[in-house]
């Protein structure tokens, strides 16, 4: 992608059985990425289908959410696995999108890790390396989404995977360039001109105001904006207009 284009992603496909959560068709039509859970933190098969049908039906990229098996905390909660099992369920998870996505003449396009798994993954090379490792076992043609200058980012480039720099435009970031706990407060943004305003510097200039005050440097290829937040299609329009008021294109990274 070059400097004038942007992708803007989101987490969907978050339901379970007669659960829904978000409105995954609405950001299926603002959206150029689809982070769609594969079954282990939400999502089962049938929600796993109907999102890549939509998604293919409407040229938006498909990437494999991988989690730690963990439905009851919806991902967030970390857990201590050996290195080897790790992989072989972040390859599981992979496989079960990607086979859903070919019965439409598709496939998973990229890899991002969810929850407690991407941030642990982020600091901590344990977890990297089992990312990276289930990458290159199963398509090491896929690049990661993951946070620059993360321990993940620097894993992947080491085994030669591209690695594709996201930003946060709705979530807050501490002085280190780690994100703001869940658990704190004020670690989700819920104004929209200011998440959009931040998108825009992100994309556009490579940085983002931290808790403290000071500017970090993100240079990004891709934002997220999550899907579970109330109003999240609204503010999803509003940051992809922002974008494309800003003289960038919104479009796919993969």
């Amino acid at each position: 992608m070059d400097v004038n284009t942007v992708d803007l992603n989101a987490d969907l496909g978050e339901g379970f059985g007669i659960w829904r959560l978000g409105d995954d068709d609405a950001l299926l039509r603002v959206v150029t990425s689809a982070n769609v859970a594969c079954g282990f933190h939400a999502g089962d098969a049938v929600t796993m289908r109907r999102v890549c049908e939509w998604a293919a039906d409407r040229g938006v990229a498909v990437g494999a959410q991988v989690a730690y098996r963990d439905l009851a905390g919806f991902g967030r909660r970390r857990i201590e696995y050996d290195p080897s099992e790790l992989r072989d369920e972040i390859i599981y998870q992979t496989a079960a999108l990607d086979g859903f996505c070919r019965l439409r003449g598709d496939r998973v396009h990229y890899i991002k890790a969810h929850g407690a798994l991407y941030h642990a993954a982020s600091v901590d090379e344990r977890p990297a390396s089992a990312i990276v490792a289930a990458v290159v076992d199963y398509d090491r043609t896929l690049p990661v989404l993951c946070q620059p200058s993360s321990t993940l980012a620097a894993v992947a480039a080491g085994a030669g995977l591209r690695v594709v720099s996201e930003g946060y435009a709705d979530r807050a970031y501490l002085a280190d360039g780690r994100l703001v706990p869940r658990s704190d407060p004020g670690a989700v943004l819920s104004d929209v001109d200011t998440v959009v305003a931040r998108a825009v510097r992100m994309a556009t200039a490579g940085e983002v105001e931290a808790v403290d005050g000071g500017t970090l440097a993100v240079p990004v290829a891709s934002l997220c904006v999550h899907g579970d937040t109330p109003g999240a299609v609204e503010l999803a329009r509003r940051v992809r207009a922002g974008l494309e008021s800003a003289g960038l294109q919104v479009a796919p990274f993969a």
